[in-house]
């Protein structure tokens, strides 16, 4: 089995109901097993900001895909939860990203192995810190913790437990 931690977010509502459809998907696939969720956080955007906040969490997951089939039944689940791509880093029904597969590192045209930018998102290290603060990123010595202790004061505050209202 691979372990493999994934990044979901969401902005377009209903925000809560694509996180659970897309946490359903992958629980209903064979080959995927959901260990861990962090807490939902409620997160301003970040690069294209003319929109709503995100829902965003980590899950850590088993699976007997290899990293490209994984992708490619990520990019399923947003297609069949209306994902569009029409403006990068624009607003998303659901966003299903690859963070860590087994600690490898790979590049290909698809994806990069860890995610590229994940040290950098408050709102990627926060969930995953709660996971795992020990947990490696990369071949540069450095674990979630270390890249949460690089993070600037307001970017930890921005990244907010969510709770739903009633």
């Amino acid at each position: 089995m691979n372990t493999v931690f994934l990044a979901l977010g969401t902005n377009i509502e209903p925000r809560c109901t694509h996180l659970q459809k897309a946490l359903h998907d992958l629980g209903a696939n064979e080959h995927i097993i959901i260990k861990d969720k962090s807490t939902v956080y409620e997160t301003a955007p970040v690069g294209y900001t003319d929109q709503a906040d995100f829902l965003n969490m980590v899950i850590q997951i088993e699976t007997t895909f290899s990293p490209i089939d994984l992708l490619d039944v990520c990019q399923q689940i947003e297609q069949g939860l209306g994902r569009k791509r029409e403006i990068r880093f624009g607003p998303r029904t659901i966003d299903l990203d690859i963070l860590i597969y087994n600690q490898e590192d790979r590049k290909t045209e698809r994806l990069i192995l860890p995610h590229p930018r994940m040290h950098e998102r408050a709102f990627v290290l926060i969930p995953l810190y709660e996971l795992n603060p020990e947990l490696l990123i990369g071949n540069k010595g450095k674990c979630v913790s270390d890249y949460v202790g690089d993070l600037r004061e307001q970017d930890v505050k921005d990244v907010r437990a969510w709770t739903p209202s009633e």
